[in-house]
C-alpha cells in the first residue's frame, strides 16, 4: 500500500493563513497594571490581578464610557443558575490616579473603539435598544406577573438601555384595545407579560386596525412567560423562565410568523397558537378551576379524559397539502436546513437560503418591510368563511370517532409538551393531528408519554398532516369545548386558513426552538445513493 506524502510547506502555510483569517481577531485594552479586558471568539475575558472571569458575548447587555470618560461600565446578565439571570454591572477606571501610571492605560480612542467592537460582537444581527410597549397581566396563570416583571425582567431591559412604556392590564380583553390603539411608529416590540392569553389579544388588536397588515408585520410580539402554559415563549426562546426570555428578547431577532384566520358565525379573529376540539380543549378549558396546579393541570386533564375514551364526532373538511408522515418529515428537514440562524456563542448569522435574520432583513422597521400598505387591513380570505359553500379540492376526513382534533402553528403547547413535532414558524402550513377516542386502555399511557419524549409524531395512533385550511362542524353533541389559542369560543362550526408570514415575533435565533421530529436530520436513501 502506498503511503500518502505529507502536504508541502506552501500548502501548510496556506491552511494556517486561512484558519487565521477565519478566526475573528482579539481586541484588548489595558486599564492599569493589573486589569486587562480582551474580546475573544465567543466571550469577554477579564483579568484583574490574580483573578479572571469570562463573560459570554450573548450575556453582554451594554457597555459605555461615563460622561467624563473616566469610567468604563459593562452591564451583563449574570448566570445565577441554569434557570435564572440577573442584571449585573462591572465598572473600571479608565484614567490613572497617579500620572506616572498613564502609560499603563489604553488611550481613550482605543477604549472607545473597543467598546464599539464589543457592542457589535455582542449583538450581532440583533437590534439594540428595542423600543418596548410592555403589557403586564397581574392575574396571569397562578399570579405573580407583576413581581416577575419588576424583579426578573425589568432590570435586564433597563441594563440593555431599552426605552419602555409600561401598562398593567385591568380586565380581560384590554390588550386588544391597547394594541389596536397603539402608535406603531413609536415602538419596535410589544411585550405581553402573561400566559398565552395576552399574546392572543395583542395579535387580534393589531389585526383589528385599519392598517392591520403593516402593524402585524412591523410590531414584533415578544413574550415574557408568566402564565401556566407559556407556549409562545417555549417555541421562540426555548424556555419558560422569565429572565431567560428577557435576555432572549434583548438579543433576539424579529422573525416572520404565520397567523391563522378563524371564522365562526359572522366573526373573524386571528390565531397564532392552536385550535382544538375534544380531549385537548376539555383538558385546557375544563380545568380552569385547577389553575393553582400551574402547568400540571393540563396533563391531569388529558389523562382523565383519555381514560374515559370519550369521542367527539364531527364533520371535518380539510385542504390537505402534505398527507404522509415521511413527506412531512422531509418538508421539515428542508425548512430547517434552508433557514439562516443566529449562532448564539459568537452572535453571528449562519448561511441559509431564506429567512435571513437581522436588523437589515427580518426586523420590519420600514414601510417596505411591512408591505408598504398603510391602509391595508387583514388579507382577504382565500377560502371564504365557514358560512360559504365548501371550496373545491377539500377532503372530507372520517371524524365520527375522533377523540382529539388538534391543529397547531407551533411545536410546544406547554413546557416539555410537544404535540406538533414538525411545525415550523413560517412554512405556510398548519399541522393537523387527529387521534381516535377509542384508544385501547393499554396504549393510552404510551400515547401520553410520547408527548413528553418527542415521539408523538411517530406514534401509530396519531394521524399527522400539513394543511392550509379546514372546516369543522361538531355533531351529536349539544355543547362542549372549542379552544382557540387556549381561549374558549362558542361550540359551533368554524373554519381556519393560514396566512403565511403575516405576523412578527422576536425569536432567540430566527427559528423555532423545538427539536423537530425524531431523526429529521438523518441521511436519506437518495442522499446515500448520491454520495
Amino acid at each position: 500500500m502506498s503511503q500518502q506524502s505529507p502536504p508541502s510547506a506552501s500548502v501548510t502555510d496556506a491552511r494556517a493563513e486561512h484558519a487565521a483569517a477565519a478566526a475573528p481577531p482579539t481586541y484588548s485594552i489595558d486599564l492599569g497594571r493589573k486589569v486587562s479586558l480582551r474580546i475573544e471568539d465567543a466571550s469577554v475575558f477579564i483579568q484583574e490581578s490574580c483573578n479572571s472571569r469570562s463573560i459570554p458575548l450573548y450575556d453582554i447587555l451594554w457597555a459605555e464610557l461615563s460622561g467624563d470618560g473616566h469610567t468604563l461600565t459593562i452591564d451583563y446578565a449574570h448566570e445565577v443558575s441554569k434557570t435564572r439571570r440577573r442584571a449585573t454591572k462591572l465598572s473600571f477606571p479608565t484614567i490613572a490616579a497617579d500620572p506616572e501610571d498613564e502609560d499603563l492605560y489604553s488611550p481613550p480612542d482605543a477604549i472607545a473603539r473597543w467598546i464599539e467592537h464589543l457592542m457589535d460582537r455582542s449583538y450581532g444581527p440583533a437590534s439594540r435598544r428595542k423600543r418596548a410597549y410592555v403589557l403586564v397581566n397581574p392575574h396571569a396563570g397562578p399570579g405573580g406577573a407583576v413581581k416577575i416583571w419588576e424583579e426578573q425582567v425589568r432590570p435586564i431591559f433597563e441594563a440593555a438601555r431599552m426605552p419602555m412604556t409600561i401598562r398593567h392590564t385591568t380586565f380581560s380583553g384590554e390588550a386588544v384595545d391597547l394594541a389596536e390603539q397603539m402608535d406603531i411608529d413609536a415602538f419596535d416590540i410589544i411585550v405581553p407579560c402573561s400566559g398565552d392569553g395576552l399574546p392572543h389579544e395583542v395579535f387580534n388588536g393589531l389585526g383589528n386596525r385599519p392598517d392591520a397588515k403593516r402593524a402585524l408585520q412591523k410590531i414584533a410580539v415578544a413574550h415574557i412567560p408568566c402564565g401556566s402554559g407559556n407556549a409562545l415563549a417555549c417555541n421562540v426562546f426555548g424556555t419558560h423562565r422569565p429572565s431567560l426570555a428577557a435576555l432572549a428578547i434583548v438579543k433576539g431577532v424579529a422573525t416572520p410568523m404565520d397567523l391563522i384566520s378563524i371564522t365562526q358565525g359572522d366573526r373573524r379573529k386571528l390565531s397564532f397558537l392552536s385550535q382544538a376540539l375534544g380531549i385537548i380543549a376539555e383538558a385546557d378549558l375544563g380545568t380552569e378551576h385547577l389553575r393553582w396546579m400551574g402547568e400540571h393541570r393540563f396533563t391531569y386533564g388529558v389523562v382523565t379524559r383519555i381514560l374515559k375514551k370519550k369521542v367527539y364526532p364531527c364533520d371535518l373538511y380539510v385542504k390537505v397539502d402534505i398527507d404522509q408522515k415521511q413527506d412531512v418529515r422531509e418538508h421539515y428537514r428542508r425548512e430547517r436546513q434552508n433557514t439562516s440562524t443566529v449562532e448564539l456563542d459568537k452572535m453571528t448569522t449562519s448561511t441559509g437560503a431564506k429567512t435571513q435574520v437581522g436588523r437589515d432583513s427580518s426586523v420590519a422597521d420600514s414601510d417596505e418591510a411591512a408591505g408598504g400598505e398603510h391602509g391595508s387591513g387583514l388579507p382577504p380570505l382565500k377560502y371564504g368563511t365557514v358560512n360559504d359553500k365548501l371550496p373545491l379540492g377539500w377532503e372530507k376526513i372520517d371524524a365520527d370517532k375522533v377523540g382529539n382534533f388538534y391543529c397547531g402553528n407551533v411545536a410546544y403547547m406547554a413546557p416539555d409538551v410537544i404535540f406538533f413535532n414538525a411545525a415550523w414558524i413560517n412554512d405556510g402550513y398548519m399541522d393537523l393531528v387527529t387521534v381516535d377516542g377509542d384508544v385501547p386502555t393499554a396504549q393510552a399511557p404510551g400515547l401520553l408519554l410520547s408527548v413528553g419524549n418527542n415521539s408523538f409524531f411517530d406514534n401509530p395512533l396519531v394521524t399527522y398532516r400539513k394543511v392550509s385550511a379546514f372546516r369543522i362542524i361538531p355533531k351529536d353533541q349539544e355543547d362542549g369545548y372549542i379552544s382557540i389559542d387556549g381561549e374558549k369560543v362558542p361550540f359551533e362550526p368554524f373554519q381556519a386558513e393560514v396566512h403565511p408570514r403575516l405576523g412578527m415575533v422576536i425569536t432567540k435565533r430566527g427559528l423555532m426552538e423545538a427539536p423537530g421530529p425524531k431523526d429529521w436530520d438523518s441521511v436519506t436513501t437518495s442522499e446515500r445513493l448520491m454520495a
